[in-house]
């Protein structure tokens, strides 16, 4: 159900002093909260809610303001909505009238709306952000008139990637989704696999590598049996255990020397690359695009790429998803449009 509009006709606000009375009306955050325009937010993402069918949704502005504060100030979901709870000024970004005591929303409820809204959207928190710059008079044509587009290295919160941690935590998986699915197991390995992943790192460390290759096999002889299992066992999975179970195949066919390897389970799309980094060869992440005006810096165009494209092959792309952003080309063909007519 779409998010409904906050009722501040309870009489106990009375006796309470609002945000906007006991805050310094100059500090960054409550003038930036006054410039954007919120019922744009509400127009763009209200057609992905159905209008009368489950229970209503988190505020729009709570949610996008949030993702703000997320970004601006290097936090993750948990941490930032924990710090909602001490600072006034971020509540009012978010659009309380009063001090809150409670948490609004629970971490993982950020981490639902990115995925209703998908990638695309997330875009449109970029355009209004660029959209108040121009009406604030902070953006014009001028900073456009030259922009810099370079590619770099976007990290995922990954551990570093080891075949035998990857066999495991895939072994780990599947049994607990075999268990909650009611699927029969001979054996789940819980204790075997755990000692044989303790001691593989025991052995590389003591540079005891036959020792170590050993362990490393048993781990992945755990996983083709559990894997083997629930095939024989569920000949038609559902959607998500098909998916593990892919991944899981991934990881018991490929080798150290593959390209395209699967690195972590719970974000498949990360990958190797390398950078030429004396202090770090190899980041494991995703290849991204930014666009930045030569003149004060600004950032107009942040794009994904996925594979390792070559960097002159991104170009086109990141001006056109610029111009897409910023507005002002298709602007300026209306414009000649109307003139025309």
């Amino acid at each position: 159900m779409k998010p409904k509009a906050p009722n501040h006709n309870n009489q106990d606000d009375l006796f309470r002093s609002r945000l906007d009375h006991i805050l310094n009306r100059k500090h960054p955050l409550f003038v930036l909260a006054d410039q954007i325009d919120w019922s744009t937010f509400d127009n763009k993402f209200g057609s992905l809610y159905s209008e009368n069918k489950g229970r209503p949704g988190k505020p729009t502005r709570l949610m996008v303001g949030l993702h703000y504060l997320k970004h601006a100030f290097d936090e993750s979901d948990e941490s930032v909505v924990a710090r909602l709870l001490e600072n006034g000024y971020w509540q009012y970004f978010c659009g309380f009238e009063f001090f809150i005591h409670d948490l609004p929303v629970d971490p993982t409820s950020m981490t639902r709306w990115r995925q209703r809204i998908g990638p695309k959207n997330v875009e449109q928190l970029l355009s209004e952000t660029l959209e108040t710059a121009k009406r604030e008079k902070h953006l014009t044509r001028q900073h456009m008139k030259r922009v810099n587009v370079d590619t770099t290295v976007q990290e995922k919160a990954i551990a570093f990637p080891t075949d035998s941690r990857l066999c495991h935590k895939a072994r780990v998986l599947l049994v607990k989704a075999a268990r909650d699915r009611g699927i029969s197991l001979r054996q789940s390995y819980l204790r075997l696999g755990k000692k044989a992943l303790i001691m593989s790192g025991r052995y590389a460390h003591a540079r005891q590598m036959k020792r170590a290759r050993r362990e490393q096999k048993k781990i992945k002889n755990y996983l083709g049996r559990v894997y083997r299992d629930i095939l024989r066992n569920c000949p038609q999975p559902d959607e998500q255990l098909t998916e593990l179970l892919a991944n899981a195949k991934r990881i018991l066919d490929q080798k150290r020397h593959d390209k395209n390897k699967l690195y972590s389970l719970h974000a498949p799309e990360v990958e190797c690359i390398a950078k030429g980094k004396v202090h770090k060869k190899y980041e494991f992440g995703c290849k991204v695009s930014v666009v930045t005006t030569s003149k004060d810096n600004w950032i107009v165009g942040v794009e994904a790429l996925h594979n390792n494209p070559f960097d002159g092959h991104t170009l086109k792309g990141a001006l056109e998803q610029m111009n897409q952003i910023v507005g002002w080309d298709a602007q300026k063909r209306l414009l000649r449009q109307r003139l025309q007519g």
